[in-house]
């Protein structure tokens, strides 16, 4: 594991994101809290495309959790198949909705012990809607972010929630809300898992990657 990128680069590194995308936002679509709940919860080893192209009908119908009861787990599946884990994932998602009317007023919690308590909903999730709907500065780690944090060392650790405390720890509170952001779109379109574009990294000059490419 490399080593953690020292504050002063930290700051290099991420005024240098905020130059290139000054307002990162993430890409699943979405017209509210619950759809966009439910579409983070469905994008679990799914694209963010392959999300966005089934729940484009499924949102102009179910954009609450009633509407979403209403068209039922069956109705849902219509929906969603093409997605992985399409079943299990449709029932989640009406018992997430049923348990947010019980219990929740019908209304997205805005904590994360409480939206980690619907089915579904893990940590990453929960951490991606506090961040992109109650701009809280939450730092939701997936593969593209594991990736660089190790490979760069601006948040190296040794499983998900040691990256994520990393981030939390170490890139500078001004940075903090759109780091996230910032660090998937760089693991998705740069720093990719085979053949990273390290010719066109904005950072390069800072990345501790010792097998950069041309």
């Amino acid at each position: 594991m490399v080593a953690q990128l020292a504050y002063a680069t930290m700051k290099q590194v991420f005024a240098r994101f905020a130059e290139a995308e000054p307002h990162p936002k993430g890409e699943l679509e979405h017209l509210n809290a619950f759809t966009l709940l439910v579409a983070v919860a469905l994008s679990a080893q799914a694209t963010d495309v392959g999300v966005n192209k089934a729940t484009r009908k499924l949102f102009q119908i179910a954009d609450s959790p009633g509407k979403m009861l209403a068209l039922g787990e069956e109705g849902l599946i219509e929906h969603i198949r093409t997605i992985g884990l399409f079943r299990n994932k449709a029932k989640n998602v009406i018992r997430l909705s049923r348990l947010l009317i019980d219990e929740y007023g019908g209304e997205v919690p805005s904590s994360r012990a409480a939206l980690q308590s619907l089915p579904g909903v893990g940590r990453k999730t929960a951490n991606v809607v506090l961040n992109m709907w109650f701009h809280h500065p939450a730092q939701a780690v997936d593969t593209h972010i594991f990736r660089v944090g190790n490979r760069t060392g601006i948040c190296p650790g040794r499983d998900e929630t040691a990256v994520e405390r990393a981030i939390e720890d170490n890139v500078p509170v001004e940075y903090q809300h759109h780091a996230h952001h910032w660090l998937i779109l760089h693991g998705r379109y740069i720093c990719t898992a085979r053949n990273p574009k390290c010719g066109i990294c904005p950072i390069r000059e800072w990345c501790l990657y010792e097998d950069k490419t041309a």
